[in-house]
């Protein structure tokens, strides 16, 4: 009988992991918060961190007994953006969008049915949208969200709908926010056949966005791509005629770099 690969994980490694993961949006921890967030003892903590600081994924941080982040993990994410044809095909295209839009543009991901950033550029203007590169955002609310959502395969949504719907609705985020399940699945149906989804202020106040998928070689979807800037000035006439165009042919572009033939 084959085994499961949960059968394989080494716990301590796990939960080497996990207080590295703590770090996403925290810039400096001490041993009794990542105690208390992770649930671990205090002493098993120590010795975590002991050993990620040997190794340099972990440092102190001058004056305190605090610790952050260390120079090991930013050399891994060079590497990873070196390696991974994803984000080296995609920072050109960033930058074209840009180009042609006058806003902001990023690609992302899913993850752990989170928006995760992987990348992104911004225009040179006063009044734009601020980079996200590294954030998470949540799926219903966002652009890019939907369209990694909406253009997935139909057992990512219904695992979704079993894990992160509620009594039959979403949380909401802004006034604008679909937080009716049926009126948000029917929404995902539009968004896959169309190509692309907005967000009118959906996810924040005074922020629009467009963005469209990024398939692989294999038809697969892997990323979305999407272009955002303060409400004001895209509207959703300026987004369906302006905005959807060029990030929907930038999305077709990176896939067909990537091998897809679609």
């Amino acid at each position: 009988m084959k085994r499961s690969k949960s059968d394989y994980v080494i716990q301590t490694v796990t939960n080497a992991l996990r207080v590295l993961e703590a770090f996403r949006d925290q810039e400096e921890l001490g041993v009794t918060e990542l105690s208390r967030r992770l649930g671990l003892h205090k002493n098993n903590v120590f010795r975590l961190l002991a050993t990620l600081e040997a190794r340099g994924y972990v440092e102190k941080c001058a004056g305190n007994d605090r610790h952050q982040l260390g120079v090991r993990c930013r050399e891994l994410g060079y590497s990873y953006g070196r390696s991974g044809g994803l984000l080296r095909h995609a920072r050109r295209i960033l930058v074209e969008l840009v180009r042609d839009t006058g806003e902001t543009a990023h690609l992302a991901v899913l993850r752990d049915f989170e928006v995760v950033h992987l990348d992104g550029e911004r225009p040179d203007r006063l009044v734009l949208t601020g980079l996200r590169v590294g954030c998470r955002l949540p799926l219903h609310c966002t652009a890019l969200g939907k369209v990694l959502l909406g253009c997935g395969e139909r057992p990512l949504q219904e695992r979704f709908d079993r894990l992160h719907v509620s009594g039959g609705t979403l949380r909401a985020r802004t006034d604008a926010t679909i937080t009716d399940r049926e009126k948000f699945f029917e929404h995902l149906r539009g968004v896959a056949s169309e190509g692309f989804a907005l967000d009118l202020e959906e996810c924040e106040p005074g922020l629009s966005c467009a963005a469209a998928p990024v398939f692989a070689a294999s038809g697969q979807l892997v990323a979305a791509l999407s272009v955002s800037g303060p409400a004001f000035r895209m509207g959703r006439d300026t987004l369906l005629d302006q905005v959807v165009p060029a990030v929907t042919a930038a999305g077709d572009e990176l896939s067909r770099r990537l091998g897809c033939q679609r």
